[in-house]
Formats: structure tokens, sequence, C-alpha cells
């Protein structure tokens, strides 16, 4: 193996950890320094530190932990540069000599499911903040816990970089001002966060489910990272129907992971999917979840709805016996409780498996030229299905294609010019015998 091909092996996995430890490395700092700006700056200078001694030095054993040490040094290298905070930097001093290389005991916290303390709970409820517009405390959650760029953030709200940048920018900036406690709030100011904090584990768990750009259809440590918050909230807030509902669409989902991709981590489609392969105690959990949420009474939610959904497709045992008709339905009480593009182009899908491909067509055409919908790769893949149960394969292919250049993530992108290349031209496209 050359030296080049040892260095990019080790920049592949100091990416991993970063991806897979940033947020309990944010969320430790942020505990100790009392601002997640801060903490997303020093937690940075950790991993260009990494990138420059590892290469050199080997991975350490414990990636993490050597990450939130170098933070916490950098912590203190800050306070000392600004002169300011002396009791704060005798006291991180003082825990720094203690503590040396071993893993800390914040960052040892993170790892404990169980604890209603946890750092990064701690952390979402912080960037959830009433201070801050609900746009930008989703943005800055995605950005500090799901370690997701500020592009992939752009395209998960369908506006553009610029914009999300700005946002995270500004969040950051009005947290440190308004002096934000680092903690989960209590009582009022707990349930007034709540569906902000759900929002953001809900998108969260979409992006590994579904990655929206990259190599990689499905980003495993998201879902896992959303789910595990999502049963820690579940804790927090045991009377919250929306909060079991959310727990449920997510143990349902995450059931389907090793079904969803090929050999060669293509995309199967879920009628595609060898239901044998779903993780049947996920399947479960997801299912005493959502009887928790609908024992709790009351009319349902998005996420109630949304599970409910995800349950249809879990009680079939093949494809075939999918109750489109059930879902259909749903969808339509969704859109009416939680009205989105998106929710129409997926109400479309249902419609045209429970009533026919022109009835899904009509569907999308309605909000065809929805502002919001510009740029998505999901209305042109869903009409190249449609268009495709209706023999129409040369519109269908065109559909595909256009899918195929506006998807960012390469997998999906390969699985979309497959279908186009696998449609033939219809009755129109060929010529007249002789």
């Amino acid at each position: 193996m050359t030296t080049s091909d040892g260095g990019r092996r080790v920049h592949a996995r100091i990416d991993a950890v970063w991806r897979l430890e940033s947020a309990r490395i944010i969320a430790g700092l942020a505990r100790m320094v009392h601002d997640i700006g801060l903490a997303e700056d020093l937690a940075q200078d950790a991993l260009v530190a990494a990138l420059a001694q590892w290469p050199e030095s080997g991975v350490p054993d414990n990636p993490g932990a050597w990450l939130m040490a170098v933070g916490k040094r950098r912590a203190i290298d800050r306070i000392r540069r600004a002169q300011r905070l002396e009791g704060k930097l005798e006291e991180i001093g003082h825990r720094q000599e203690a503590e040396a290389l071993d893993p800390p005991p914040e960052f040892a916290a993170a790892e404990d499911p169980e604890r209603i303390e946890d750092d990064v709970l701690r952390l979402i409820f912080t960037a959830c903040h009433p201070v801050l517009p609900a746009k930008a405390r989703v943005a800055l959650t995605l950005r500090m816990l799901g370690g997701l760029t500020t592009d992939e953030i752009a395209h998960a709200f369908l506006v553009g970089e610029a914009t999300v940048a700005q946002r995270i920018v500004r969040a950051k900036r009005t947290l440190a001002d308004a002096g934000v406690p680092f903690e989960v709030p209590e009582g009022p100011d707990r349930a007034a966060r709540l569906s902000s904090v759900l929002e953001v584990l809900y998108l969260i768990f979409n992006e590994g489910y579904a990655a929206t750009a990259g190599d990689d259809w499905v980003r495993t440590d998201l879902c896992q990272e959303a789910l595990r918050l999502g049963r820690v909230l579940a804790g927090l807030a045991p009377g919250e129907a929306e909060v079991h509902g959310l727990v449920a669409l997510m143990e349902i989902q995450a059931s389907r992971s090793r079904a969803r991709t090929g050999p060669s981590g293509e995309p199967v489609p879920l009628a595609e999917q060898n239901r044998g392969k779903w993780d049947l105690l996920l399947v479960r959990r997801g299912f005493a979840a959502l009887l928790r949420a609908k024992e709790l009474g009351g009319p349902p939610g998005p996420y109630v709805l949304q599970a409910a959904i995800a349950a249809c497709h879990a009680r079939a045992r093949s494809a075939a016996e999918t109750d489109w008709t059930q879902i259909a339905a749903l969808y339509e009480v969704l859109a009416g409780v939680a009205p989105s593009p998106i929710v129409e182009v997926n109400r479309a899908v249902a419609v045209g498996m429970a009533d026919g491909p022109e009835r899904g067509l009509a569907l999308l055409d309605a909000i065809a030229d929805d502002p919001a919908l510009r740029g998505n790769h999901l209305p042109p893949s869903v009409r190249g299905d449609l268009l495709a149960r209706l023999g129409r394969t040369a519109d269908a292919r065109a559909e595909f294609e256009r899918a195929a250049g506006l998807t960012r993530n390469a997998p999906e992108r390969r699985a979309l010019l497959d279908r186009a290349a696998g449609m033939h031209g219809d009755v129109s496209d060929r010529e007249e015998p002789r």
C-alpha cells in the first residue's frame, strides 16, 4: 500500500469518526463552555489536529476521547488568550490535569442512553430555544447534532445553501448573546420546545434513511442517533403522543434497513424488498410505541399519522397485500394536519396505487408549479413510475433521466438511470409496420 493510499484511508477513518462522534464532542464541550458556537469551533480545532497528526501517529484506540481531550485543551487556550473567565479557566484546568487523555466523564456520559441528562439531548433543547426562529433551530441542530453540511441541510429544507449558512451563523450568535443555559428545560418550557425538537429528530433520521448526497444511500449512524435520542425523549415526555408517534415511525422505518440496499449499495424499492430481512424486533417496538401514542388519545398529529402509514406497510406480508386504500386515506388526513408539497407527492403515490396511475398523475399535476419543489428529484421520479405504469415509456424515461440529473446521491442517481435505460419506446415511438 502506498503512502498516499494510507493517507486516504486514515482520512476516510477520520471522516467516519467525525460523523459518528461530532455531536457528542460538541455537546460535551458545550456543557463546559456554555456556548454552542464556541463548542463547535473547539471541536473543529480538534478535528484539524487529528487531520494533522493521525496520518503520522495512527488513529488512537479511542478517537472520540482523543478529540474531546484536544477540544478541552483548545478551550483552555481560547480562554487564556482572551484573558477572561478566569474562574472557568481554573476549573477546566483542574479537570484537564486529572483526566489527561483518558475518556472524559462528559464523553462517557453521552454514551449512556439511559441517562436523562444526556449531553446530546441538552444540546438539542438548547439549539431549539424559543429565542431562535423555528427554521434556525432546526438548521442549527442538524449542523451540530447530525453533522450535516450546510448543503445537505439546504436540500432538506428546499432552500439555498447561503440561506442556511446565514441562519446557522445568526443562531449561534443569538444564543451566545442571550446567554441561553445548556440544559433540558422543565415544565412549560419543555412543552414549548418539544415540536421543534421532534422536527429536528425527524429530519436527522430522514437524512440517514435516504441520504440527500454522497456515495451512500443509507447513513446508519444518523438513523441510530435519531432513534436513540427519540427513545430518550420518550422517557422524558411519556405523556406526549407525538413523541411516541415519532419513535414508532423511526422504529418501523429502521426495521427495513437491511432490505433497503442491494449487494452494491444500490437502493431497493419498497415493493421489491425481501421482507424476510426486516427486523421484526424493531417492527414490534414500533407497533408498541404507536399503541402508546393512540392510548394517550386526542386527534392524531403528523408523526402518529406517518407511523400509522408505516405500520400499514409493515403489516403486509407482501407488497401485493399492501392496503393502499387505507394508506391513501391516511395521507389525506395528514395533508390536512400538516400540509406540504412533499406530503402531496407521497399522497399521489398512494392514490396512484389505490385508484390507478391517472389519479396519481392528476394529484401530481396539481402541485407541479409549487416553487418549494423546484430542483427536487422526487416529483419527476414519482411521475416516471406513474407514466411507466400507464405504458408511456418514452415519457417515463425522460422523467427518470430528469430525476437522475437532480439527485445528488450517487446510488440513487445510478438507480434512476437504470430505470430510464430499462424503458423501451411506447407505441408512438415505433415505426409503422411495412
